[in-house]
């Protein structure tokens, strides 16, 4: 028997919406991650993009567990020495850009190179409950029923 090795032409791609209102932060990026990487499908190869397209809304509505609004760090480098930057999660959920949170918590799931930079393209993630992806129909993927815990009141 031979090992099935799927090509980037026989790829199925799908589209799948997921509304993070209300999920944790952690537990949607993983499972978020997976379904960029392709592991749910039986077809999955490691070295082919074989994972959907992720359309996730109101990530600005996700939360955290415990005090990490508070106490978790974002860290960035400028290149100049001593250029150590640091951001709190509260300040960037409340900034212009919130939906960074979950674009992150993915990002640090998928691994670095070309083909997770690939990956990550088929992501969208928008702040708000509007998204311009209507004409691919995207099938709803409901991850708080998944897990009780992946929802926090």
């Amino acid at each position: 028997m031979k090992t099935y090795v799927a090509k980037p032409a026989e790829v199925d791609k799908k589209w799948v919406l997921i509304d993070a209102k209300g999920l944790v932060v952690g537990r949607l990026a993983t499972i978020v991650a997976m379904r960029l990487r392709g592991k749910h499908k039986a077809t999955y190869t490691p070295h082919v993009d074989c994972g959907d397209n992720v359309i996730i809304i109101n990530a600005d509505k996700v939360v955290f567990t415990g005090r990490k609004w508070d106490q978790k760090a974002y860290y960035h480098h400028t290149g100049y020495p001593g250029g150590i930057k640091e951001r709190m999660a509260k300040t960037i959920r409340d900034g212009r850009f919130p939906e960074r949170i979950v674009e992150k918590a993915v990002e640090r799931m998928i691994p670095r190179g070309p083909l997770g930079r690939k990956q990550m393209s088929n992501l969208r993630v928008y702040g708000g409950d509007k998204h311009p992806h209507e004409a691919q129909a995207p099938v709803a993927l409901d991850v708080g029923a998944m897990n009780s815990k992946n929802v926090r009141a």
